[in-house]
C-alpha cells in the first residue's frame, strides 16, 4: 500500500500545474458560451463532512472564475453512493457536477450490492481536487495518548472497543479495517450515515475512535474535543504538523483518500477543459490553499487522464484492503 500511494502522491504534486496547460486558443473560443446559468454541484455527503468542507471551498473559488455560481446540493447516504448515482443520471451538459470521493467512487461499488454505477465507465473526469490523509482520532476520555496506546487498549478490550465510520464502504470504514488488519487488533464497526455523524459519535463517547479524512476532524482536534494520534500519509508526509505517521507504529501502513471533480458521461470536451482550467486556477488561490492546509488536505490539480489513472490505482489498492479485511459486499 505504501509504495502505490507514495508514488501517486509524488507524481500528482509534481504535475499539479499540468492541468493549467490543457487549454489552447481554439478550445477557449469553443467553450466561451459555457456556462450561461448556475451550475449544480452535488456533494454526496452530509454537511460538515470532509467532502462538504472541501467542496464548498472549491465552489466559492470556481464560481467567480466561471462567471456563474456553483450551487451546492448535499445528497448524503450510502457512503456517498446516493449522490453519485444522481449525478450519473443527470444530463452531461456541464450544469450538474459531482464532487466525488474515494469512499463513493472506490469503496461503495466494491462493498454495496445496490450500487450500479461503474467508476471507470460511467463518468467523465475533470481533475483531482485534493489528497486527504486520514487522521486517527479518539475520544478525549479514552486512556490513550498514542497509536500504540490505542492498539493496546483495543486488544485488551476485544470487540467491546468500537470504531466509527461514515458508513459501509466509506473511506473511514476501509481505512479503519485496514489499520486493524495491519496492526493485529479488532474493534466493533459502528457505521453512521455520513462522516460528520461518525466523528460526532467519537466526540460524545458513543464510539471510541475513527480513522477519518482530516478535514472532518481537524476543527474538533484544534478545539480540544478530539485527541489526534496519527495520520495515514506515510513516513515522508507531514500533512498535520508534527503529528506522527501511523507507519511509525504500524510499519508500511499508508491509506489516504482523495476528492475529485467528475461529471456524467458524455461531457463535451471543451466544457471539461474549461472546468479543468477553472479548478486549477482555484486551487492556486492563497486563501483556498491556506484553508486546505488548516484541514490537512493537500491540493492536487491534475489533468483528466491523470485523475483516471490515479483512480485505477486506488481501486486496486482498496480491493486488496477489502480482501485483507475479509469484507463482503452487502
Amino acid at each position: 500500500m505504501q509504495d502505490i500511494h507514495r508514488l501517486s502522491r509524488r507524481q500528482l504534486l509534481a504535475t499539479g500545474s499540468a492541468s493549467a496547460l490543457l487549454w489552447s486558443a481554439p478550445a477557449f473560443s469553443q467553450a466561451e458560451a459555457y456556462p450561461r446559468r448556475p451550475i449544480t454541484l452535488i456533494l454526496p455527503n452530509a454537511p460538515g463532512s470532509s467532502l462538504d468542507t472541501v467542496g464548498r471551498l472549491v465552489a466559492n473559488e470556481m464560481g467567480p472564475l466561471l462567471g456563474q455560481s456553483l450551487v451546492v446540493d448535499n445528497k448524503a447516504g450510502a457512503a456517498g453512493a446516493i449522490g453519485v448515482q444522481m449525478g450519473r443520471n443527470a444530463a452531461p451538459d456541464g450544469y450538474t457536477l459531482i464532487v466525488a470521493s474515494s469512499s463513493a467512487i472506490t469503496g461503495a461499488p466494491l462493498l454495496q450490492k445496490a450500487v450500479t454505477y461503474r467508476p471507470l465507465e460511467d463518468f467523465d473526469f475533470v481533475s483531482l481536487i485534493a489528497l486527504l490523509p486520514n487522521v486517527l482520532v479518539c475520544n478525549m476520555n479514552l486512556p490513550v495518548r498514542s497509536t500504540a496506546d490505542l492498539i493496546a487498549y483495543a486488544r485488551s478490550k476485544g470487540e467491546s472497543s468500537n470504531m466509527a465510520s461514515a458508513g459501509i464502504g466509506s473511506a473511514s470504514h476501509l481505512a479503519g479495517v485496514a489499520l486493524q488488519a495491519s496492526a493485529g487488533f479488532k474493534s466493533l464497526h459502528v457505521p453512521y450515515k455520513g462522516g460528520s455523524q461518525g466523528v460526532a459519535s467519537v466526540v460524545s463517547g458513543e464510539t471510541d475512535w475513527v480513522l477519518t479524512p482530516a478535514p472532518a476532524a481537524m476543527g474538533l482536534v484544534n478545539a480540544g474535543r478530539l485527541r489526534l494520534l496519527g495520520h495515514s500519509m506515510g513516513l515522508a508526509g507531514k500533512p498535520v504538523g508534527d503529528t506522527p505517521s501511523l507507519a511509525a507504529t504500524v510499519p508500511g501502513f499508508e491509506f489516504s483518500g482523495w476528492i475529485g471533480l467528475m461529471a456524467p458521461k458524455g461531457l463535451p470536451p471543451q466544457v471539461t477543459e474549461k472546468l479543468n482550467r477553472a479548478l486549477a486556477a482555484a486551487l492556486q488561490q492563497p486563501r483556498l490553499r491556506t484553508a486546505f492546509e488548516a484541514n490537512g488536505a493537500v491540493a492536487s490539480a491534475t489533468t483528466p487522464q491523470e485523475f483516471r489513472s490515479y483512480l485505477e490505482r486506488d481501486i486496486e489498492l482498496s480491493r486488496k484492503a477489502i480482501q485483507i479485511a475479509g469484507l463482503q459486499a452487502e
